[in-house]
């Protein structure tokens, strides 16, 4: 069997693993899955509410992903294997990272989708914090769409100062696309802004239609 293939099927049963995973511990409620474009390049551009943002993610979505992760991840060895085997491309912290942009401009080229977590580490509070800019190179050099995407209910799930999850409800919510000649009109800083405002505001909606309280942005 073709390798592409074996790692397309492994891909796939790795995603039903964790969906398995998530159905048993969490409610989870997907919404807007329409947006997503079924081929060609897309960005996810999400907010970053705990470690399973990535899988909730994945398995919200019938088509396959890249992800981005710290390079960190990888020095523990058999963890460094798995995300690597489901499509996770390694980041360096703190600079300019010029092979891994590289390889996800390709991976743009090549009709994928890439979900990045434009925040840089999760939430504290679970408010989003602003965007930082520098995946508006990604996006016009990939000449890729951008759906921008929301979690609410992660943090409480599963908070950054807690070492084990606590079942609940997850919402996952993917608001309309930004076409790639929008994209292409916008200057890093302004991509950022009009997603860090998107997501904030899909955010609150959803926090409403929940009966939960919403964050203050003021």
């Amino acid at each position: 069997m073709p390798k592409k293939k074996t790692k397309m099927r492994w891909f796939r049963f790795a995603r039903w693993c964790c969906k398995v995973f998530c159905n048993l511990f969490f409610r989870i409620h997907v919404y807007g899955r329409e947006n997503v474009p079924g081929k060609g390049a897309v960005v996810l551009v999400g907010n970053h509410q705990s470690y399973l943002d990535p899988v909730l993610c994945g398995i919200s979505l019938k088509r396959s992903l890249y992800f981005l992760a710290r390079d960190s991840l990888w020095k523990i060895r058999f963890f460094g294997w798995l995300i690597s085997s489901v499509n996770t491309i390694p980041v360096k912290q703190g600079k300019a990272d010029l092979s891994a942009m590289r390889k996800v401009i390709g991976k743009l080229k090549e009709g994928w989708g890439v979900c990045i977590f434009p925040e840089g580490t999760r939430t504290s509070d679970g408010k989003i914090t602003p965007f930082k800019p520098g995946f508006g190179l990604l996006c016009r050099r990939g000449e890729a769409a951008v759906v921008p995407f929301v979690i609410d209910g992660a943090f409480e799930c599963w908070p950054r100062h807690k070492k084990i999850f606590s079942p609940g409800r997850i919402d996952v919510c993917f608001g309309k696309v930004i076409t790639a000649g929008e994209v292409a009109n916008m200057s890093d800083s302004e991509l950022a802004d009009v997603l860090t405002d998107t997501l904030r505001r899909m955010q609150t909606e959803s926090r409403i239609k929940r009966g939960k309280e919403p964050y203050n942005y003021q």
